[in-house]
């Protein structure tokens, strides 16, 4: 099941006054954060960011290599219809606003497993004002237990959403519309009502007010290996392989700089530590290559409700030169914590031949992971 998002960012911003997607929120544009949140997703296979056909190569240039960018339309719908014509082999696709900063991964995966059993699927949540339509010479009050307030993602199998953008014989807002245009009936799911679109700057500065109060945590990760005794031990270091040096005793593969950043993650988000998900008295873990518990810890952080801001790593050794590697390093680390390469730091430095490690008899490694709770909190009242 191949599942892509896209996130449409080529809206002119009418109501805002300017392009609001590009309004810097929490250190980064509106746009990145919902970009980062499909790109962390597990369910989510690749992402497409629709964009105003002038910022198409700039753009491109922001992103990382699993995101490709789009020329978008003159309208919503012609950017949704793009997405889907730029995705001939997608299974399902999910529309969601660049605008709506703050999408859960809890939303994420329900609006697949919703589209997986009903076909489409849209996110909304409860009105809990009292409603009235008003007319020149009426005032009616609406049933507000009748009413919904959709979000996004939005989304369908493509040949669902393929089929009702042909079908659609007028401009709507958002693909919900497109659905009733040829009879099909989505789930609703459950939206958040921090969940809210950005459209004029009041919004955004309730973005940035609830950010204020959005709980980040700091966990920090030290491993030391010892060399070992073995030729025929591999040395690998954040994922890469050094050949032609001796390589670290250990039941896994020793990577101590990925296992420093492991409990660093866990620490972060009080999960215990590395030792305590992988023991060395498994046998399952026998020779295990370290990317593989990176990547699970990065996933046990999500579930908890996390989202992984960055990662900083240092590693202490004599040899070998790890900074001539760091780009690989970093690029390795990011993919297997589906992050941006931007977000993790890797540093190397000798013990000044002190102690254990400057003799050269291992390596040791420090981390320092910061997350954030997956979503703003609710303003306190």
């Amino acid at each position: 099941m191949i599942v892509v998002a896209a996130i449409l960012a080529a809206g002119r911003g009418t109501r805002f006054g300017s392009d609001k997607t590009t309004e810097i929120l929490g250190a980064k544009p509106v746009w990145r954060w919902s970009l980062d949140a499909f790109l962390e997703h597990p369910d989510v296979d690749s992402v497409l960011l629709i964009c105003s056909p002038d910022r198409v190569e700039y753009m491109a240039t922001q992103v990382g290599e699993r995101v490709r960018v789009i020329a978008g339309g003159a309208t919503r719908q012609a950017s949704s219809r793009a997405a889907v014509e730029a995705s001939p082999n997608a299974d399902i696709i999910l529309i969601h606003d660049a605008a709506r900063p703050f999408v859960t991964q809890r939303i994420i995966s329900e609006t697949v497993s919703a589209i997986e059993r009903k076909g489409a699927a849209g996110v909304a949540v409860k009105v809990i004002d009292t409603i009235k339509e008003v007319g020149p010479n009426t005032i009616r009050t609406l049933n507000r237990d009748e009413l919904i307030a959709m979000q996004t993602p939005q989304g369908a199998r493509r040949e669902i959403l393929d089929r009702a953008h042909k079908g659609a014989k007028a401009d709507v807002t958002d693909e919900m519309s497109l659905f009733e245009g040829i009879g099909v009936h989505p789930e609703i799911v459950e939206g958040d009502p921090n969940n809210f679109k950005i459209t004029t700057p009041a919004d955004l500065e309730r973005a940035r007010a609830a950010l204020q109060y959005a709980e980040s945590r700091t966990g920090i990760g030290y491993d030391i290996h010892p060399f070992s005794d073995d030729p025929a031990r591999d040395l690998f270091l954040g994922g890469i392989h050094f050949p032609d040096h001796r390589g670290l005793e250990g039941h896994s593969d020793a990577d101590v700089l990925l296992h420093a950043a492991c409990d660093a993650l866990l620490g972060a988000a009080g999960l215990g530590d590395i030792g305590e998900h992988f023991p060395n008295t498994d046998p399952e873990w026998k020779g295990c290559r370290s990317t593989v518990f990176l990547a699970k810890c990065a996933e046990l952080v999500r579930v908890a409700g996390w989202s992984i801001v960055n990662l900083d790593v240092t590693v202490i050794a004599e040899t070998p030169k790890i900074m001539e590697r760091a780009p690989e390093i970093r690029s390795v680390i990011a993919s297997g914590l589906k992050i941006d390469d931007s977000r993790v730091s890797v540093k190397a430095t000798t013990n000044e031949r002190l102690g254990a490690i400057g003799r050269g008899e291992g390596i040791a490694a420090m981390a320092i992971a910061t997350i954030r709770g997956g979503q703003p909190a609710n303003e306190p009242s």
